[in-house]
């Protein structure tokens, strides 16, 4: 049962405690804040991994990804080859007036192109302005932190350990190949043992 007064007795005694604390003010823009590791602030393209697979556009639930691209023709590596044609991108703009944050075109990027940058000065004035071109993108790629190092009881990757497990294989036909090699470079000659062999007594007769 409460005594009259009490919600202000209540109230008053959290105005005393929040008093006695010590304020904590941000000394922003003079000082820059702490992020997390894992901010989502904009997103940064490394244009040359992009293949202009369109997967990034295709899957952003805003349609705020612009991407343009031609073809252009290579020759064949070697004589005799055939020309092969590849995409070559043109425009890769993202419109951060629609984007959500929601990160789901850089987890379906399948060659590592797309970037959290905790990058975030970016408003501007003019809403059309908010719209960032490549150009941009590119230069946020360089403010992405570096990925946390893995845990050293984790299993290795099966592509680290297919590549391993190939480069010790040829590793080893190498050593076996020179072994050979200095095996057959240390026998003797069958013509030239014949030669400096003595003759014994009772042959040639």
């Amino acid at each position: 049962m409460s005594f009259p007064g009490s919600g202000l007795a209540k109230g008053l005694a959290v105005t005393l405690r929040t008093m006695t604390k010590r304020s904590v003010t941000a000394q922003y823009p003079d000082v820059q804040p702490d992020l997390p590791p894992r901010t989502r602030g904009v997103i940064g393209l490394f244009e040359e991994n992009c293949t202009v697979c369109m997967l990034c556009a295709r899957e952003c639930p805003d349609w705020c990804i612009y991407i343009d691209s031609h073809k252009e023709t290579v020759p064949p590596a070697a004589p005799g080859g055939r020309e092969r044609s590849r995409n070559v991108l043109d425009r890769f703009a993202i419109d951060f007036a629609l984007c959500m944050y929601c990160g789901i075109c850089i987890e379906v990027c399948p060659f590592d192109a797309l970037f959290w940058s905790p990058e975030f000065e970016y408003a501007e004035t003019d809403i059309h302005e908010l719209t960032h071109e490549r150009d941009k993108l590119r230069e946020w790629m360089w403010t992405v932190p570096e990925p946390p190092a893995l845990d050293p009881a984790a299993e290795e990757p099966k592509e680290l350990a297919a590549a391993r497990k190939a480069a010790d294989k040829l590793a080893a036909q190498q050593q076996a190949e020179a072994e050979a090699a200095q095996a057959q470079a240390q026998a003797p000659d069958p013509e030239t043992a014949d030669q400096d062999r003595p003759d014994t007594p009772g042959e040639g007769t």
